[in-house]
């Protein structure tokens, strides 16, 4: 099983007693992205004023490669960060027809950032929307493809659901059935979590993620794949989204052709520095998503076989270890939820709560000897 511990020495040196599980919400960051936040300092001293032209140059290029590397996308260029992933939610939004109301298909297992601004939307009127169960999870795609052949505009659905953990297949019927609807892939929790393919897709389907996760690169580092030739023109648009225009001369709102036409504005580009060393690390380690995979797979198989004794029932999982299609965390569904995360968390044991679901994850960062003392503290 792979050690990797001394990678994360400032993280887990921080606080040694400490046992955080809890790599699907705030993945510590490997000690390499230390040197790329103090690199980015001092290209802003160096560079000044031309500091831009680097940043968008050699340091964006650098990180739409990464990117495009892990999901098997045949062109870079389509790849476009934003600070986080509401900002990438409001252009597509702000891309969706006028003189009626849009219509979104989705389910009830998405992540506040749509959720929340759906609701809201819903509330004014403006977006009309219909929310497919997204448990079981095995049948959410089915039920999500049926009801896109009735028709809607756009289609927003997760790779992996958040608060189960359940991964989701076959988005090719998905993306088949939603006709000219706009399909965007959630890949927050899939993204170096497990492989992803988007070569069959990269034409047609929209796919946003991010940094803060398995990526291990903190905030500010979030992007979306934009399949050439769809949400050409967003409305909510940076002045940024205008600098990859082939057009001279031209009247009215210019915008790339490429993954920039859905570029804000000014940001703070240190979460690319950080983004790109740790995706530099993992090359130099050998280490793809399959590998991540496989290693929090091995984790929670070690911790789910030592349970017993230790109150947490393995019957009480949302998806088994029997299921193949599954995330790198645990969730387990547990009427007193709130009271079992305090009492670890009172015991130096990190976890998450989604209402009645608490989350065990796993990372690199962890070994067995990290699952072990899990197991022995959570029996004590």
């Amino acid at each position: 099983m792979l050690d990797l511990r001394a990678h994360f020495s400032r993280f887990l040196g921080a606080e040694p007693d400490r046992l955080h599980l809890a790599a699907h919400s705030h993945h510590p960051w490997p000690d390499v992205t230390r040197d790329a936040q103090l690199a980015a300092w001092d290209d802003a001293a160096r560079l000044q004023d031309g500091k831009w032209e680097h940043v968008l140059g050699p340091v964006w290029q650098a990180a739409q490669g990464h990117v495009a590397r892990h999901l098997a996308l045949p062109d870079p260029g389509t790849v476009c960060f934003a600070p986080n992933t509401h900002d990438v939610l409001l252009r597509i939004l702000s891309s969706l027809p006028m003189g009626r109301v849009p219509h979104l298909l989705t389910t009830d297992g998405e992540f506040h950032s749509l959720a929340r601004q759906a609701a809201r939307l819903e509330e004014e009127g403006l977006l009309r929307v219909t929310r497919i169960p997204s448990e079981p999870g095995p049948d959410c795609l089915p039920r999500l493809a049926e009801a896109a052949r009735q028709g809607c505009d756009l289609v927003w659905v997760s790779e992996v659901f958040f608060a189960s953990g359940y991964a989701q297949e076959g988005f090719e019927a998905l993306a088949a059935a939603a006709g000219e609807a706009v399909v965007v892939i959630d890949g927050y929790h899939a993204f170096l979590a497990k492989p992803v393919d988007l070569s069959a897709l990269a034409a047609r389907v929209f796919y946003v993620a991010g940094g803060y996760k398995y990526a291990m690169a903190g905030e500010g580092a979030c992007f979306v794949h934009c399949p050439p030739g769809r949400l050409t023109r967003p409305r909510a648009t940076g002045w940024y989204a205008g600098f990859g225009a082939l057009e001279t001369g031209v009247e009215g709102v210019p915008y790339a052709a490429d993954g920039w036409r859905f570029m804000g504005a000014t940001f703070d580009p240190s979460g690319l520095y950080r983004f790109n060393a740790a995706m530099g690390w993992l090359a130099a380690q050998g280490l793809g998503a399959a590998a991540i995979q496989a290693h929090s797979h091995d984790l929670q198989a070690r911790f789910v076989a030592g349970l017993p004794g230790t109150g947490l029932d393995p019957a009480r999982l949302v998806v088994p270890l029997a299921e193949r299609r599954r995330g790198n965390f645990l969730a387990f569904d547990l009427d007193d939820a709130e009271a079992w995360q305090a009492r670890l968390g009172a015991r130096g044991i990190v976890t998450d709560r989604r209402g009645r679901r608490l989350r065990f994850g796993f990372g690199l960062y962890h070994t067995a000897a990290e699952v072990d003392r899990l197991l022995d503290r959570l029996r004590r």
